[in-house]
């Protein structure tokens, strides 16, 4: 009897996941491949996800993805009981329904959705919570990584694996070679030592290096996706992209591989000379578009409300025409995605030690007002810190003439 009970149970649950289950779609963004779709939605963690999307959709590993049209994801909607997680979608284990639930925070958060789910009764459940729960993120990186070496690419497309990006984020989708020949220095302000602009007086202790590490590693990304040899001047191991709100403050960052000196002079030497080293060594090899882009986080008045700004050397018109294009980009999206706000981001020249002290073209950012309440959502929700990269990758091709 009591097997008999547990095939009919079985049964019935397989009949409500076939009836009230269904897959969730969304569209495609311009540039989108398949990993970044699937990372968007923070559906990168199990091979098995990237196994289903690929079922669903009736694709292959190597296609490409359409701007706009919609693909079914690897997400499971059921209708909220109003009740719980677990009887809603059929499951014993606690920790399974936290798990669920902090997915559909997370997806909240970004905007991914517009109401939390006990309010809209739709619930969202990864495919793998209930198909995968014996993969791990590692996983995840060694089915990709055979992908990789078992598809056969076509012919300008390819894929490169990075560690310093993070388990879940170090293979990267080589899109197209439009930044071929091209060398970029992207550096995030402080590390080491110095944490940079603090806010201490927040819930959680939010550190300027951290969030501007973040925003320079996705930045980095965007370049190499598209052919860029790109250098991350401050680099810490064990600090890939990071999708928590708060990140934690550390102090094991170094400037390639150098430990980062206390005084604050030798600091802005170090990451000057390592600049202007490789500077040398590739205009010797004939490479003429080199850029660098020094990345921070202000500290103001906790009231002042902070736009992203540019800073330019004061003689360079090169850097002014830089800091220009990134500020229009921001304006333009402002525009498009805060009608009624408006942008009061600005470009100023600055006689800045980072500006002054290296060779190629350079522009400082900052990113916004560390300790002011509206500026930190800019910060710690990492869509918006996958936004600023996009944007500031998008203002650098705006100034050299190539088309996104």
């Amino acid at each position: 009897m009591r097997y008999f009970y547990t095939l009919l149970l079985a049964c019935c649950t397989t009949i409500i996941f076939a009836e009230e289950a269904y897959f969730h779609s969304a569209p495609a963004k311009r540039g989108d491949g398949i990993f970044s779709l699937l990372r968007r939605y923070h559906l990168n963690g199990h091979a098995c996800n990237l196994d289903q999307f690929l079922e669903l959709n009736q694709l292959k590993h190597d296609d490409e993805l359409e701007a706009e049209k919609k693909y079914k994801l690897p997400i499971l909607i059921y209708k909220y009981n109003g009740t719980s997680i677990r009887t809603t979608v059929g499951i014993d284990s606690w920790e399974q329904a936290v798990r669920i639930k902090a997915y559909n925070d997370k997806i909240l958060n970004d905007n991914l959705r517009k109401t939390q789910y006990v309010d809209s009764k739709i619930l969202w459940v990864p495919y793998s919570e209930l198909n995968c729960a014996a993969e791990t993120p590692s996983s995840v990186s060694r089915k990709q990584t055979a992908v990789r070496k078992a598809t056969k690419v076509p012919a300008g497309k390819d894929y490169l694996s990075i560690d310093l990006f993070g388990k879940e984020n170090s293979l990267v989708e080589i899109k197209n070679r439009d930044l071929k020949g091209k060398v970029y220095y992207i550096v995030s302000g402080h590390g080491g030592p110095d944490p940079g602009a603090m806010c201490t007086e927040c819930s959680n202790s939010l550190c300027e290096d951290e969030y501007a590490y973040d925003v320079c590693l996705r930045l980095t990304r965007e370049l190499i996706s598209r052919g860029a040899t790109a250098h991350m001047i401050i680099q810490d191991k064990n600090d890939g992209i990071r999708d928590e709100k708060y990140l934690e403050c550390d102090h094991d960052e170094v400037c390639m591989g150098a430990r980062i000196p206390v005084n604050q002079k030798k600091r802005l030497h170090q990451r000057a000379a390592q600049i202007n080293n490789l500077y040398a060594k590739y205009k010797k090899q004939g490479v003429k578009d080199q850029i660098a882009i020094m990345v921070h986080v202000d500290s103001n008045t906790k009231e002042k409300r902070q736009d992203v700004y540019f800073f330019h050397h004061l003689k360079s018109k090169s850097s002014k025409s830089l800091a220009n294009a990134m500020q229009d980009t921001f304006k333009e999206k402002y525009n498009y995605y805060q009608k009624d706000r408006g942008y009061k981001g600005f470009v100023k020249g600055r006689g800045l030690y980072m500006l002054n002290n290296t060779l190629p073209t350079a522009t400082y950012v900052e990113l916004a007002n560390i300790r002011n309440p509206h500026d930190h959502k800019r910060l710690l929700l990492d869509s918006n810190r996958e936004a600023l990269a996009k944007w500031l990758f998008e203002g650098i091709l705006k100034y050299q003439g190539i088309k996104i």
